[in-house]
C-alpha cells in the first residue's frame, strides 16, 4: 500500500501485514510454512475481489483522491520519456498547477497536457493542490493552438477539484479562461482525447475536457462540483459527504451509463497506485487507440461530431404539435 491505506482497506491491510509476518517467520527459522501462506494469500485474494468490487461512490471519491495515485508526470514517464515541457502563458506567468508540452508517442507527435498535483506539502503549495489559476489554463490554450498550427493531436489529462477560487485568479479572469478554452476546444482543428485520470471538478475541469473522446479511469471521479461542496449547499454540512456522492453519480460507471463519456479504462486491483506502470501501459494503448482512430477523419467531420457530442448530452423534453385555441373568454 506504500504506507498509505484508506478505512475500508484497513481488512486488507491487515492480512498482508500476516503474510509478510509468516514469510519473515519462515525465512528465519525454516519453518514449513508453505501451506499456510497459499491459504492465506488465496484469502487475500478473495477479500480483496470482493471489497472493490462492492466499492460505494465515496470509496470511489476517496480512491480517487489517493495520496500515492499516479498524477500527469508520472504517467508522462512510462508513456512519453521525452516529453518536453513548455511554461508560461505569455501574459502573465508560469502555473505549474498544469503542465504540457510535446513528445512523440509511438511515432505519433503528440500535445500533451495535464493537472499535476503534489507529493507533499511543499510540492503541493507549488502546484496548488492541482487547482489551476487563469495563466495555467491560458498556457494550455496556447499549447493546443500550437499544435493546431503544426497538426498534433492533443491529449489532456484532468486531475483537480475545480480551477483556483481565489482573489488574484478572479482579478486575472478565471471566469473567462475557462469559458474561453471550452470555446476554443469545441473548434480546435485537430484531434482531442481527454482523459479523467483522478478528480475532474467543475470548470476546471471541463476547460481541458472538450475532446472528441472523453476517457475516465475506473476509480476517477467528474462532476459539476465536489461532494463536500454540494453537502455544504444543499445541507449546509459538508459533513453529508458521502450523501452527496450518491446524489451526484460521479463515478466513471455512472457517467458512461450516462453518455457522458465514452469509455472507462480499467485499474489494477485496488487501484491505479497499486501498478502504476501497468495503468500507464493501458492509457498508452488507450490513447493510440483513439488518437489513430481520430486522425483519419477529415477536419470538418471531426468538428461536427465533437459538437453533436456535447450538444445531446442531456435529457429535455421538446413540444411537439400544434398549440391548443384559446376556449372562449380565455
Amino acid at each position: 500500500m506504500n504506507g498509505t491505506w484508506l478505512d475500508f482497506e484497513k481488512p486488507i491491510v491487515d492480512l498482508e501485514r500476516r503474510i509478510e509476518d509468516l514469510r519473515g517467520f519462515a525465512t528465519g527459522e525454516a519453518v514449513e510454512v508453505a501451506e499456510e501462506l497459499k491459504r492465506l494469500e488465496r484469502k487475500l485474494e478473495r477479500l480483496r475481489r470482493d471489497i472493490y468490487s462492492k466499492l460505494t461512490r465515496w470509496q470511489r471519491v476517496k480512491l480517487a483522491r489517493h495520496p500515492r495515485r499516479p498524477y500527469t508526470l508520472d504517467y508522462l514517464k512510462v508513456i512519453a520519456p521525452d516529453f518536453l515541457e513548455l511554461r508560461g502563458d505569455r501574459r502573465f506567468g508560469d502555473d505549474p498547477a498544469i503542465v504540457g508540452g510535446f513528445a512523440v508517442v509511438d511515432a505519433v507527435p503528440m500535445v500533451l497536457i495535464g493537472h499535476q498535483k503534489g507529493r507533499d506539502t511543499k510540492e503541493n503549495i507549488h502546484r496548488n493542490f492541482g487547482m489551476a489559476h487563469p495563466e495555467g489554463y491560458r498556457k494550455a490554450l496556447r499549447l493546443m493552438h500550437l499544435g493546431a498550427k503544426l497538426g498534433c493531436p492533443v491529449v489532456t489529462f484532468v486531475d483537480t477539484p475545480g480551477a483556483h477560487p481565489g482573489v488574484g485568479a478572479e482579478e486575472r479572469g478565471q471566469s473567462e479562461a475557462l469559458a474561453r478554452n471550452i470555446l476554443e476546444m469545441a473548434h480546435l482543428p485537430v484531434p482531442i482525447v481527454s482523459i479523467v485520470i483522478g478528480e475532474g471538478g467543475s470548470g476546471g475541469a471541463l476547460a481541458l475536457a472538450v475532446g472528441d473522446v472523453v476517457l475516465m479511469l475506473e476509480n476517477s471521479i467528474y462532476s459539476v462540483i465536489t461532494p463536500e461542496g454540494c453537502a455544504a449547499i444543499l445541507w449546509k454540512d459538508a459533513s453529508k459527504a458521502e450523501q452527496a456522492a450518491e446524489a451526484l453519480k460521479l463515478t466513471a460507471h455512472d457517467l458512461l451509463e450516462l453518455k457522458v463519456i465514452d469509455e472507462v479504462i480499467p485499474e489494477p486491483l485496488g487501484g491505479a497506485h497499486r501498478d502504476p506502470d501497468q495503468m500507464a501501459q493501458k492509457l498508452q494503448e488507450a490513447i493510440l487507440r483513439h488518437v489513430r482512430g481520430l486522425l483519419g477523419l477529415p477536419i470538418q467531420e471531426l468538428l461536427d461530431r465533437r459538437l453533436e457530442k456535447f450538444l445531446k448530452m442531456g435529457v429535455y423534453l421538446e413540444e411537439t404539435g400544434a398549440v391548443p385555441a384559446p376556449t372562449e373568454g380565455g
